[in-house]
């Protein structure tokens, strides 16, 4: 079989069936080139190829139409080869537009972007004309006004003409003093100037993208490192951001195109031209390979996701245990109202912080109990709702309620019955294709053992940490005897939730525990995030598991179906799948949900 392009040429012309499987390839290379002479002129070609069939009809001749073909942007449908453009409208490719670069606000330099066909009318308009200025080079000069000729400022301007340039088209940037004031003045000026419009948010990412500078996942890394708040997500935004991830996907793209040409080939040459089985068998154990590493790609415990979006740890407990005071101790400010009065707490207090370099949402919850009162019970039912959503939950106990037992096992039991009175975990929603959610609908085709979705925990399975907290009030012999046992309560977890339950006697007043507390939260953050430096890319956006769960889906379909049409069909489903992660095949609409949370000047 031809390679690369000439593969993808072959499968385009598979209906000509008068050519010998022997001649595809050089007849498909010939394709390639009349296509790769497009590329470089930026326009798409129209090629008509006739060829004679060898039928009951002498000098029948068949056209084959290839209209668009654009070496790098293939997609398939209805059987047939067709390409899709990334290009932007080219109405919108007309307009240029500037916006502010750098971070809102006063700032001693602010950058404005200007990117478009028309940026150079800076310089003709704004800039003195005898203020030379190169490609890539910084020249310091006075910035006016085009029509009342005012100064403005003195900044450096900054010239990179396209393709070389982050939004691939011609740029010009304007570093300026940052005050609201100036900004404004620049802001005013260039919107006089003919065909200049204020850019929206994401519109520069956004050109980068049509112009092929970065991929979808390149640009959503590129957001994440804008909002990165740690220096874990921080190293995951920039591996992500240099095509770590796009790397992967388009490698099993590649490997999934070069398969669906074989099984076309197949299909449409077999006969004619007594192509082997074996052609097939390769096929098959390709998908299977590929199905193989699409599952254990997703199998990753969402740690890419909870790195980048927050690992979620909501305290709960009975009223007046002291979760108040263990979140103002972790923020190291007054977050919560704390007093004696129990039931103090009503809805969920919400913080974000950073420990040990990962990100935690950390949530205060209503003390669980029965009440009368109908706003204490939406603060419990919230509270509920809240611990089952959670990543990590800490249950908080008051060591003078428990009673001293003799042994880790009574001591065990006693914990467990408090955690059961408390029904946190009744009615757990759970969440869609979450690596702790069994599928028990036999009808699904994710609910075997093959599932491409992880489901290689238990749904009743979760990260604890059990405080015994107000140590400091216990008396001598009870806190003699609960820190006797307590080494052997961490050594003796049995199955299910003990399994994952850590217990630790602190107190939040004195601070007697903490640092062990915190070691352990640590720990546990380091075990639910993803490594940032590790060999293996984890998942960082629930659109690509989206994406990637059909894909796999599509490849498993493909190993049971009988009918080698259809079977092909599911490779083309899959193909596209993978297409939409890194935008070969994409939509306005996905890209709109991609970019709408950029910042304007990004």
């Amino acid at each position: 079989m031809p390679h690369g392009i000439e593969r993808i040429a072959a499968g385009i012309l598979c209906p000509a069936s008068r050519l010998r499987y022997l001649e595809v390839p050089a007849v498909a290379a010939s394709v390639a080139r009349f296509c790769r002479s497009s590329r470089s002129s930026s326009q798409p070609c129209q090629h008509s190829c006739l060829f004679k069939r060898n039928s009951s009809s002498p000098g029948h001749r068949i056209p084959h139409k290839l209209r668009n073909i654009r070496a790098d942007n293939i997609q398939f449908k209805d059987n047939k080869y067709k390409c899709y453009s990334s290009s932007s409208p080219s109405a919108e490719n007309q307009r240029t537009i500037f916006a502010l670069a750098s971070g809102h606000g006063k700032c001693g330099v602010a950058v404005v972007r200007v990117s478009g066909p028309q940026a150079k009318v800076v310089f003709d308009k704004m800039i003195p004309s005898k203020r030379a200025i190169g490609t890539r080079q910084a020249v310091l000069s006075p910035i006016y006004d085009p029509t009342t000729n005012e100064l403005i400022d003195h900044g450096l301007i900054l010239w990179f003409t396209g393709p070389k340039s982050f939004t691939g088209e011609d740029v010009c940037e304007l570093q300026v003093h940052g005050g609201p004031a100036v900004i404004a003045a620049l802001y005013g000026a260039l919107g006089k100037l003919d065909g200049f419009h204020l850019a929206e948010p994401g519109e520069f990412s956004k050109r980068a993208f049509y112009n092929g500078k970065l991929d979808l996942t390149e640009v959503e890394g590129l957001g994440d490192l804008i909002q990165a708040e740690t220096e874990a997500q921080r190293q995951q935004a920039v591996r992500q951001m240099s095509g770590v991830l796009s790397k992967l996907y388009e490698g099993w793209r590649g490997r999934l195109i070069r398969t669906v040409a074989h099984v076309e080939a197949f299909i449409d040459f077999s006969e004619d031209e007594n192509i082997e089985e074996g052609v097939l068998e390769e096929a098959r154990q390709e998908v299977e390979q590929l199905l193989t590493e699409v599952r254990r790609h997703l199998q990753d415990s969402r740690k890419g996701e909870r790195l980048r979006s927050g690992v979620h740890v909501t305290i709960a407990g009975q009223p007046n245990v002291g979760k108040s005071t263990l979140l103002n101790a972790l923020c190291q400010r007054p977050a919560a109202i704390v007093s004696p009065i129990a039931g103090t707490t009503r809805d969920v207090v919400e913080s974000s912080l950073n420990i040990g370099g990962y990100p935690v949402i950390l949530s205060d919850t209503a003390g669980i109990r029965e009440s009368l009162d109908e706003i204490e019970r939406e603060g419990v039912r919230r509270a509920r709702e809240r611990t089952n959503l959670a990543d990590l939950v800490i249950y908080m106990l008051d060591a003078t309620t428990l009673d001293p037992q003799p042994s880790p096992k009574a001591f065990l039991e006693q914990i467990d019955s408090y955690v059961t009175q408390s029904k946190l975990w009744e009615n757990r929603t759970p969440r869609l294709c979450d690596e702790n959610t069994p599928v028990n609908n036999e009808n699904s085709p994710v609910s075997n053992e093959n599932s491409p979705v992880s489901n290689d925990n238990d749904g009743d399975q979760r990260d604890v940490i059990v405080m015994v907290n107000k140590m400091d009030l216990v008396d001598g012999e009870s806190k003699t005897m609960l820190l006797s046992v307590m080494p052997d309560v961490l050594m003796r977890r049995g199955n299910g939730e003990r399994e994952r339950q850590s217990v630790l006697p602190v107190s939040c007043k004195t601070e007697e525990g903490m640092d062990g507390f915190l070691d352990l939260l640590q720990e546990k953050l380091k075990k639910m995030c993803s490594n940032p430096t590790s060999s293996d890319p984890y998942l960082t956006q629930e659109r690509h598991r989206n994406h990637l769960t059909e894909c796999a889906l599509s490849l498993q379909s493909f190993e049971s179906r009988d009918d080698l049409v259809m079977a092909a069909e599911e490779l083309r489903i899959a193909l596209r799948q993978l297409g939409k992660i890194t935008g070969h095949v994409t939509t306005e609409e996905v890209l709109d949900v991609i970019f709408k949370d950029f910042c304007i000047g990004k």
